[in-house]
């Protein structure tokens, strides 16, 4: 098809699908808006993704009075907004992930890792009605109608002979929903937020207080990755929703437009309601202590060397070195046969590998070899070892090295490879997952000593002032509540 056909051609399906849906003005931005999707197509959309939402994300939350608290919250706000005839559907999500989303339809997520994160009803309420704000502005309306006009050129006549093919969402999947928005887009939904919150009573410059708190949150998460402070994970809150101090900055200052202080913050009765509530690592999804990751629920424990920080993600888990080392571990269906077949012909199937052999690992037939990659780092030497567990699993690492430190890394990581073992019933029942736990400060408290009291081994101090909201040097007051973290 010429350019000249393809435009005239485009030109047609556009003119239809503005015939078919309109250009109707929305009542929360004011502003008139193409939409190939209907308000029922979107919650069609969102029920349908739900439970795909629930999968990726660890579930729901099974904590009723947590989840009845968010839904209060989350109806107090919807009520305020342009759809307060609409229903909502408000979930917490079973992650230690710092983030927030919404599907079409109403279906609103935030989950624990950002209740914890939170230090006022204010600020989980500011995110709620963000996230309420892409709701009412129909943002993944918007965008999932610009996907299927940039698509339009490949099928023009079946799309415009057979005009609910338009419409048809029934194959996109929850990431398509999920994926972060404009700059413009994220402003519009503070915007609105702030709107709902001021209505419903809430200081909206908690708002802002947030998201300083997030942006604290993802340089401390990355460093302890070892990454640089400006990094950002791909499932942190900051790419989903991108946050820069501009914008929290542009926050603040709509925030603020009001008298200040005004509306209600309920910085300790957010706290007292999540007292007790899960931090980190989920035991049935593994735990980090240190060095060490142990999986009480599949039966396994291993330890990476001294200067690795790990990282337990939703389907590996990372531990990274500041020099450049890279460790990945990650588990497979067991297919049968042995373990150096395996590597050829499973795992590392049309790779070259050097120096394969087959190993015992504390009675579980294993193999290793290895092979040189290249990355964005440069080519990096990769070894790799798979065990077999038992008749059903096999876990592998991957080892990563500069090429120039494989020989010194040698030792420590067959130390660990060797350091994989079973978990015995005793010692896996033994491993208990932290939770929030409440202190109030007492005169003589310090941040520093507050801080020594968390059970992790790296940043204790810049972990107590992210998980409070502290600034650098700020002094505490008497009777305070904050949080801490317990075993």
């Amino acid at each position: 098809m010429t350019g000249r056909w393809r435009a005239a051609a485009l030109a047609v399906v556009l003119a239809s699908a503005t015939a078919l849906s309109g250009c109707a003005r929305n009542p929360a931005t004011g502003r008139e808006t193409l939409s190939l999707i209907s308000a029922e197509q979107e919650s069609q959309m969102g029920r349908q993704q739900h439970p795909e939402v629930l999968r990726a994300f660890g579930g729901a939350y099974r904590d009723p009075a947590l989840q009845a608290y968010v839904e209060g919250i989350g109806g107090a706000l919807a009520a305020q907004s342009e759809l307060a005839g609409q229903p909502f559907t408000f979930t917490i999500l079973d992650s230690d992930i710092v983030n927030a989303m919404a599907l079409p339809g109403g279906y609103v997520y935030v989950t624990r890792g950002l209740l914890s994160l939170a230090n006022s009803e204010a600020e989980l309420a500011g995110v709620i009605a963000h996230e309420i704000g892409h709701v009412t502005a129909r943002h993944s309306a918007q965008r999932v109608s610009q996907s299927m006009i940039a698509g339009l050129g490949l099928a023009i006549l079946g799309a415009v002979v057979d005009t609910p093919g338009l419409v048809d969402v029934a194959g996109l999947g929850a990431q398509a929903f999920l994926q972060k928005y404009s700059r413009d887009q994220e402003f519009e939904a503070d915007t609105l937020g702030i709107r709902y919150m001021s209505r419903a009573g809430y200081d909206p410059a908690a708002m802002a207080s947030f998201l300083d708190s997030l942006r604290r949150q993802a340089a401390l998460e990355a460093r302890l990755a070892g990454r640089s402070p400006d990094a950002v994970d791909a499932f942190n809150m900051m790419a989903s929703h991108p946050r820069t101090v501009d914008r929290v900055q542009r926050a603040a200052e709509v925030a603020t437009s009001g008298p200040p202080g005004e509306g209600r913050l309920g910085a300790d009765d957010h706290l007292r309601r999540i007292d007790g509530m899960l931090y980190g690592d989920d035991p049935s999804q593994g735990v980090v202590r240190g060095r060490q990751f142990l999986h009480p629920t599949l039966g396994f424990a291993y330890e990476v060397p001294e200067g690795f920080n790990l990282i337990n993600g939703r389907d590996n888990v990372v531990a990274r070195h500041p020099d450049g080392a890279v460790i990945v571990f990650d588990g497979a269906p067991n297919p049968g046969g042995d373990m150096v077949t395996y590597l050829q012909r499973g795992w590392a199937r049309g790779v070259r590998l050097a120096a394969m052999e087959p190993l015992d690992v504390n009675g579980m037939p294993a193999a290793t070899g290895m092979t040189r990659v290249d990355t964005g780092a440069g080519p990096m030497d990769a070894r790799l070892v798979a065990i077999a567990f038992d008749q059903r699993a096999i876990y592998r690492f991957l080892f990563i090295t500069p090429p120039a430190q494989t020989p010194a890394w040698n030792e420590p990581l067959r130390r660990t490879t060797y350091s994989f073992r079973p978990l015995g019933r005793d010692e896996a029942a033994s491993v208990r997952p932290h939770r929030i736990d409440l202190v109030q400060v007492r005169p003589g408290d310090t941040v520093e000593s507050l801080a020594a009291s968390l059970p992790f081994e790296r940043l204790r101090l810049e972990r107590f002032q992210a998980l409070n909201g502290l600034e650098p040097g700020e002094p505490l007051r008497p009777g305070r509540l904050l949080k801490t973290v317990v075993q």
